[in-house]
């Protein structure tokens, strides 16, 4: 599963010290958990918090004595949820280990070691939701074999179920057919005894190879015999199934047309799977092929290929050549993919725009071999749409298809994530998942980010969005919130989570940070050149608090562009500063010095916020964007908001909602008295700074 920002592990900590259940959450996040925690002061607190905000775990330190490790143990199994607690100690033994699973606790950690506290969350965690997993799925294949049995019973094809040649479920088209009142006259029949004896020798035999597991042929004819003794003509149609929890084989029987010819039902079948403007097959035949080849590589061990091929710029190739030329568009495309492609290659349209393509029994190298001859077909040669010739290229993701990824969303997952990240570094490019080689594919990817990352850097290929600050008691200043975009090599606009996370990797964020903020400064003279007094606040890293490079760099541009300080708002999420105290101190302290603020971001994730500001004198108090959610439904989320405003106006400073998405919670904000509000309802994010404050 994916551990960020985005995913969201809500904690109940038990810990008599604020300072070593503080220490566990910071440890978590700075391993890319994003903890929601919340600590319990006592048994009643506890109680209260499993029921009204129901946790994913409970991490209890094994010597608490606020709410005893026992006492948590019986008020989780009192709660009947699916809940996971995890016990810290300093120390593991036998005996320990013996004692948390007789108490029926998940896991032991060791307090003083981060990385194995950190380790064994992402472990039960992980656990965690794959039981969610498998509960929703139970619940949705019941509910699909629930709709698949009424649809069955409805329709008017005969349809029955059989299990090594008997009879387990038959709808009433069957019954029908055969003669029978109900389904208990035939359950336990042999399907060999709807057969007329002259055909019973070939059809057992097809019976026979079924059992071993062989595919059945499309329709198998023969002559069906009624209760009554009546023959007729059949078509039998065999599909591989399940029928409650039993594999065993669908067989659809239709009396067998005198007039049927079987040239024309070819035909149409053709017809019924082809895409009409390219001529591939369609998403749903291919799927089916798919589905065949995943299924044969988790039984017979075997390897193939699935490629996702994706046009660059489509939209743009497509405004070139009209509207009105789209099927021929799409058709050129094709004629340019099936170019490069062997006879027994599977192609498709899989999508508006995009390609499939199948391979079987080819090893990397083949796959390889295949992208890259597609890769180059579009790349080196026009692309003939009606009288226009187009120059193109394609992204093309790849998955090597093997016993280790046999899944059909797992396959489609990692080939559409190769194709999105091909087009993110510029397109014309091959990315291939393959399970045998997953360090190689990361490190080749990871090096064409890192590449790009640095060009960024020298080359100015960073920009700005800004979104407006605005005051809920009317302050008419101007304040911009500035957000960090790069550029991609055709225009398109890369969003920070996908570089980012592979710049720390890789020591490039100090790098970044000193852009941004010389951005900034530079913005700010420019306005005051306008005169126009504009607040900007940029975020930076806890990279930039390890040396006073940034410092230096800021006493620069301020005085290079002649801006003044007080205009720049530097912002710091408050876990990291909590993590960097020492370092955090002194930046803040040497920026002061130039009139520079600093801010805290996601302020109030922490289990006690406010003791963090006697040590650490922010200006800004960012909230944290938890609490935006449902925040107009959520009566816990307004009475926090509303101290955190309290507090921070006690304490001189001023607070900031962001992410505001309604008025329902403008209204809130107002009454709470937060002092800025900023998020779409209000006015997203865009390259200029355009809004009109007064």
């Amino acid at each position: 599963m994916q551990f960020g920002k985005d995913a969201a592990l809500r904690l109940l900590i038990v810990d008599d010290s604020v300072e070593a259940a503080e220490a566990i959450v910071s440890g978590l996040r700075n391993g890319g958990i994003a903890a929601r925690p919340s600590r319990p002061e006592n048994e009643a607190q506890f109680d209260e918090l499993l029921g009204s905000q129901p946790p994913d775990m409970v991490v209890a330190a094994r010597d608490a004595r606020s709410v005893p490790l026992a006492t948590v143990m019986r008020l989780v199994d009192a709660s009947g949820k699916d809940l996971p607690v995890l016990v810290v100690q300093d120390t593991i033994d036998d005996a320990s280990v013996l004692e948390a699973a007789q108490m029926g606790v998940r896991a032991i950690a060791l307090r003083g070691r981060i990385e194995h506290v950190q380790s064994v969350v992402r472990a039960e965690w992980a656990d965690l939701e794959a039981r969610r997993s498998q509960r929703k799925l139970a619940a949705q294949v019941r509910e699909t074999e629930r709709r698949c049995d009424s649809l069955i019973e409805s329709s008017r094809d005969p349809i029955a179920y059989v299990h090594e040649g008997m009879h387990i479920r038959a709808n009433s088209a069957y019954l029908e057919i055969f003669g029978y009142e109900s389904f208990d006259e035939i359950e336990g029949m042999s399907l060999l005894d709807m057969v007329a004896p002259h055909d019973v020798e070939g059809f057992k035999h097809l019976l026979k190879q079924l059992s071993k597991g062989e595919a059945p042929p499309p329709r198998h004819e023969l002559t069906a015999r009624t209760l009554d003794g009546t023959d007729f003509p059949a078509v039998m149609e065999f599909t591989a199934a399940t029928y409650e929890g039993e594999s065993c084989q669908q067989v659809v029987i239709r009396r067998h047309e005198p007039e049927f010819d079987p040239e024309l039902a070819r035909e149409v079948e053709e017809l019924r799977q082809r895409d009409q403007a390219t001529g591939l097959l369609n998403r749903a035949t291919f799927l089916r092929a798919l589905e065949d080849v995943i299924a044969d590589a988790a039984q017979n061990a075997s390897s193939h290929s699935l490629l996702l091929v994706e046009p660059d710029h489509y939209t743009q190739l497509l405004q070139d050549i009209g509207l009105d030329a789209a099927d021929q568009l799409i058709g050129a495309c094709a004629a340019r993919l099936r170019s490069a492609l062997g006879p027994d290659d599977i192609a498709a349209r899989f999508g508006e725009h995009q390609f499939a393509v199948l391979r079987r029994n080819t090893e990397h190298r083949g796959t390889l071999e295949l992208a890259e001859a597609v890769r180059k077909a579009f790349a080196e040669n026009l692309l003939e749409a009606g009288s226009r010739s187009l120059n193109a290229t394609t992204s093309i993701g790849g998955v090597q298809i093997g016993q280790r990824i046999a899944s059909v969303t797992a396959v489609l997952g990692k080939a559409s994530q190769g194709v999105q990240s091909t087009i993110g570094v510029g397109g014309n490019r091959i990315e291939l998942f393959d399970p045998g080689a997953v360090d190689r594919a990361e490190q080749e990817r990871i090096e064409a980010w890192v590449a790009r990352i640095r060009d960024a850097i020298d080359n100015d290929q960073f920009l700005m969005h800004y979104q407006p600050v605005i005051s809920l008691h009317g302050e008419p200043e101007e304040k911009y919130d500035a957000y960090l975009r790069m550029r991609g090599e055709h225009g398109d606009l890369v969003q920070p989570l996908t570089f980012l996370p592979i710049a720390e990797e890789h020591g490039l964020l100090w790098e970044i940070d000193r852009w941004v903020v010389g951005r900034a400064i530079a913005v700010i003279g420019e306005r005051l050149k306008l005169g126009r007094r504009t607040t900007l606040m940029v975020r930076i890293t806890e990279a930039s608090l390890q040396d006073d490079s940034l410092v230096v760099l800021i006493r620069e541009q301020l005085t290079k562009h002649g801006a003044e300080g007080n205009l720049l708002v530097l912002q710091l999420s408050e876990s990291k500063v909590f993590t960097n105290l020492g370092a955090a101190q002194t930046f803040l302290s040497q920026v002061s010095a130039l009139g520079v603020q600093v801010g805290l971001e996601q302020f109030g994730s922490g289990l006690n916020s406010f003791q963090l500001l006697s040590h650490f004198d922010a200006s800004l108090l960012k909230l944290d964007r938890a609490f935006m959610e449902e925040l107009a439904g959520s009566a816990e989320h307004q009475q926090r908001v509303r101290a955190i405003a309290d507090k921070a106006h006690e304490l001189g400073k001023q607070t900031i909602a962001e992410f505001v998405q309604d008025a329902a919670s403008m209204t809130h904000l107002f009454a709470a008295g937060v002092d800025y509000a900023q998020g779409h309802f209000l006015a997203a994010a865009g390259p200029e700074m355009d809004y009109e404050f007064q």
